[in-house]
């Protein structure tokens, strides 16, 4: 059953990855068509979903790492 559990959330985190992605992606293709600083998809939602996961990822690991 156990098994079943953690297949289930990888597959909920993959979806969810692929999603945010896919959207990132749009994001990046309007940005091209509209000649717009490739820097600017970056301070759309996706974007800053991506840049906060990377930046706070790693001190949430730690802490959680360090408190148990």
């Amino acid at each position: 059953m156990q098994g079943i559990v953690t297949i289930i959330k990888l597959v909920a985190v993959f979806a969810a990855a692929t999603y945010l992605g896919k959207w990132f992606q749009d994001e990046q293709k309007m940005s091209i068509a509209r000649k717009e600083p490739a820097y600017k998809p970056l301070f759309s939602l996706p974007g800053l979903i991506i840049l906060g996961a990377i930046i706070f990822l790693p001190f949430i690991l730690w802490f959680m790492k360090s408190a148990g």
